[in-house]
């Protein structure tokens, strides 16, 4: 029933909104930011960078106000649109850099790239037997093995983000690794 009287009142907000009441707009930014932040932080710690893509996703809508009915369903846009400009916002990052260009050294030589070969071959050898285990685990244990390995954040963050308590994220991690080495085995 609650959710009904959301989507309603959602649906009343947008209209308003469209049709040019920035009051409207007000509201659903303060119906919606709190969900949206809780959401982000799925995807990252970095508060002000969310805040940056929550203000953006924002900014979109408001210049979608004149297409009516441009977003029919506002919960689902805002969440979709939040975690694409999260993944954008990432891929920028892990695509800058402060060198310049100059600065590289273009020299190459075969043994170097066999070398990078080679190399290159033994990652997907690795990266294919870690996929195998990983299929071992359940999900949440997945979850708390990427958290802690891959993405390498600390016991207190895998706790907020899993909502799980101190000792019982060691006990899936403990776990975890049992089940790991046996399939390994």
């Amino acid at each position: 029933m609650a959710t009904n009287n959301l989507k309603e009142r959602t649906q009343r907000l947008v209209s308003e909104f469209c049709a040019g009441s920035d009051q409207a707009f007000a509201e659903l930014y303060d119906m919606y930011v709190r969900m949206l932040f809780s959401y982000g932080l799925k995807f990252t710690t970095d508060q002000e960078l969310l805040k940056d893509c929550i203000h953006d996703v924002f900014v979109k809508v408001y210049g979608k106000r004149s297409e009516k009915n441009a977003i029919n369903n506002l919960a689902s846009y805002l969440v979709i649109s939040l975690k694409n400009r999260i993944l954008d916002e990432f891929r920028r990052q892990s695509f800058s850099t402060s060198n310049e260009i100059g600065e590289y050294d273009y020299r190459c030589s075969a043994d170097d790239v066999e070398r990078d070969y080679l190399s290159h071959e033994d990652e997907w050898v690795q990266s294919a037997k870690v996929a195998h285990l990983m299929k071992h685990l359940t999900r949440r244990q997945r979850q708390a093995i990427t958290l802690y390995y891959l993405e390498q954040r600390k016991y207190e963050d895998i706790c907020r983000i899993m909502k799980m308590n101190y000792h019982s994220v060691r006990n899936l991690m403990h776990r975890s690794m049992l089940r790991l080495r046996e399939a390994a085995l």
